[in-house]
């Protein structure tokens, strides 16, 4: 009879053998193809990223895996070789060793570090004087890095190329690309003595007592257009005669007055002129606007210009007489001195002073 059984333990299935593990990405054939691709990307951005990659490249390849030494050897000169393709030259003697200490001598040999040479600068036309548009764009198709600034003491801000002029150049190097640097005024602005300083504006002479034609020259060789020079009487009860008849007329007062810097948004220059006989207003000389000439009948004409300096009735406009414009019909001509007084003589109508 059998005995009293054991408490049985169940089978446990068996285990499946564990494999061997995830292979890193780094160890595959493609993982190390892409450190190897990565080598130049990493060097265009930094050098010493790159040499970072080339590294971990290096590692990658050399550490175990299936590949023979030749493909190794080969992957590594590879990678070192683009590597070296993106690098930035370095100038002829930019570095120069340090010599090694001789043998036997007590003093360590002082490194020494030779300058590097400034690249030779490509030759660049001369601008000054020209359009800063012209000489920006053709120095930038020479192979120049362009810069340019306001010449003036305000260094103020170079808007629209095609409205400044040059007046400075100057060439250079930056380590990568020669340069030039432009130093501009706006057009028709003098260029100052030196970069920075003022804009030598001209300024207004003293035209007073100078005739017309002389002053006028004087003014149009300052830049300003003839069109924009105005002549008028110096006193208010005088004219002008017709154009080219008073050139030899004196000026009185000037507008803008003498030292006033001269620009080509000056607005009108006017010049007022006096017969030389009758010489300037004294009570203000050069600045006077309120003077009047004599007029003893007082028609309007001026005496020296009167031919009737007695005769009221009778000026240059109407020599025969001031014609009656009262309107009224009959009566005798000593009729008028009533109380109507429709028939006096008026200075507004009769000559130019209104």
């Amino acid at each position: 009879m059998p005995g009293p059984q054991a408490d049985r333990i169940p089978p446990t299935a068996p285990t499946a053998p564990q494999g061997p593990g995830r292979t890193a990405w780094w160890r595959t054939d493609s993982g190390r193809f892409a450190l190897v691709a990565a080598v130049p990307a990493a060097g265009l951005l930094e050098p010493r990223l790159g040499a970072a990659a080339l590294i971990a490249a290096l590692v990658a390849v050399w550490r175990g895996g299936a590949w023979p030494t030749a493909g190794k050897l080969a992957a590594s000169v590879v990678a070192a070789a683009l590597l070296g393709g993106v690098l930035p030259e370095l100038p002829d003697g930019a570095a120069a060793q340090a010599p090694s200490p001789r043998a036997g001598s007590r003093k360590a040999a002082v490194p020494t570090v030779a300058s590097s040479p400034t690249p030779t600068v490509p030759p660049l036309a001369d601008f000054r004087g020209q359009s800063l548009e012209t000489a920006f764009n053709q120095a930038r198709q020479t192979g120049f890095l362009v810069r340019n600034h306001d010449a003036s003491e305000k260094d103020g801000f170079v808007r629209g190329l095609s409205r400044w002029t040059v007046c400075f150049q100057q060439t250079g190097w930056d380590g990568r690309k020669p340069t030039a640097e432009f130093g501009a005024v706006p057009n028709g602005a003098p260029c100052p003595a030196r970069d920075g300083e003022p804009v030598p504006w001209p300024k207004m002479p003293d035209l007073v007592w100078k005739t017309w034609q002389t002053a006028r020259a004087e003014v149009v060789a300052l830049g300003v257009r003839p069109d924009r020079i105005r002549a008028r009487a110096a006193y208010l009860n005088d004219t002008l005669p017709d154009e080219g008849e008073y050139e030899d007329w004196r000026v009185c007062r000037q507008d803008p007055a003498a030292g006033t810097a001269v620009k080509p948004d000056t607005p009108l220059v006017e010049l007022r002129l006096a017969a030389e006989e009758n010489g300037c207003p004294e009570q203000d000389r050069g600045t006077g606007t309120d003077a009047r000439l004599p007029d003893r009948d007082g028609d309007g004409d001026p005496d020296y210009r009167d031919p009737f300096p007695g005769d009221r009735s009778r000026t240059r406009a109407f020599p025969d007489g001031i014609p009656d414009y009262s309107g009224s019909s009959g009566g005798s001509p000593g009729g008028s001195s009533g109380g109507s007084g429709g028939s006096r003589w008026s200075p507004c109508r009769h000559t130019r002073l209104c």
